[in-house]
């Protein structure tokens, strides 16, 4: 894969986010993958250039399971990014995960079927190289999340600065009944993109870092919390994201210029 180092760092679901930057570059990327969700949008924040995506399409109408995930992972590591944050707007199974809390999740639980998620599969970008097995242990990058903690706390952010996350299918959202069991498990936060994201953006030997934004309580709470409307999610999340915006910029300008981090990258490529 030939890297252009055009940015190092991505940011998804980023969609209006390059509206805050000046000199914007709209750059769009062929992959081997097929088209990314959208054009790539590279600013400058302090001293990095950056590179944000938003994965739905900047109309929102690509639904969570049929964004082309590894298309987009791949165009951001052909640009050179060395970190890539995910901010979402996610769902608490756990009443004292709050509406309006940031959580940094350090564990995902795959719930999802049929997506495309790995790239070791008669893979352009992996041809000529034997199958290898990247460890999910630890996917989300610890040196990131602890900035991210660090930086909410000094915006005085209601934050968790770990969390597991269960990322279903959708577009449907979970039952009742199914929302219960995730919550009797422990699990914290339920998304619909956090997987294979992350762990495809290991796999290309990138740190990947979860930023949920909790915009109500999944339907197996009810009982136990009010039920929340459709309203009220919009209502949370306008609420929230321009502190989504202010952590997410505070948090790029604190992020050391030297990609060096206790990150394990065990695919070994030579890009």
């Amino acid at each position: 894969m030939e890297i252009l180092n055009q940015a190092d760092i991505g940011v998804f679901g980023g969609s209006g986010f390059y509206n805050f930057l000046s000199d914007v570059k709209e750059v769009k990327i062929d992959t081997p993958y097929g088209p990314t969700s959208d054009s790539v949008f590279i600013g400058t924040i302090g001293a990095h250039k950056v590179a944000f995506m938003p994965r739905h399409r900047r109309d929102h109408s690509i639904p969570p399971h049929q964004v082309n995930y590894r298309a987009n992972v791949w165009a951001m590591k052909h640009l050179g990014c060395t970190r890539v944050l995910s901010p979402c707007a996610a769902g608490s199974l756990q009443k004292e995960v709050e509406p309006g809390h940031f959580v940094f999740c350090d564990q995902f639980i795959d719930w999802t079927d049929g997506r495309k998620n790995t790239f070791f599969e008669n893979s352009p970008v992996f041809e000529g190289i034997s199958v290898q097995h990247p460890s999910p242990a630890e996917t989300y990058c610890p040196q990131l999340r602890e900035l991210a903690t660090a930086t909410a706390q000094e915006l005085h952010l209601p934050f968790h600065k770990t969390g597991t996350v269960v990322v279903i299918n959708g577009p449907r959202f979970s039952t009742k009944a199914e929302s219960a069991f995730f919550t009797r498990q422990g699990w914290h936060v339920i998304s619909m993109t956090a997987f294979p994201e992350a762990y495809l953006v290991k796999e290309l030997n990138m740190c990947p870092l979860n930023i949920s934004l909790i915009t109500d309580y999944d339907a197996g709470l009810v009982g136990d919390v009010p039920p929340v409307s459709h309203e009220t999610v919009l209502k949370v999340f306008n609420e929230n994201i321009e502190k989504m915006k202010a952590l997410l910029f505070k948090l790029i300008e604190k992020i050391p210029m030297e990609h060096t981090c206790s990150c394990e990258h065990s695919t070994k490529l030579d890009f």
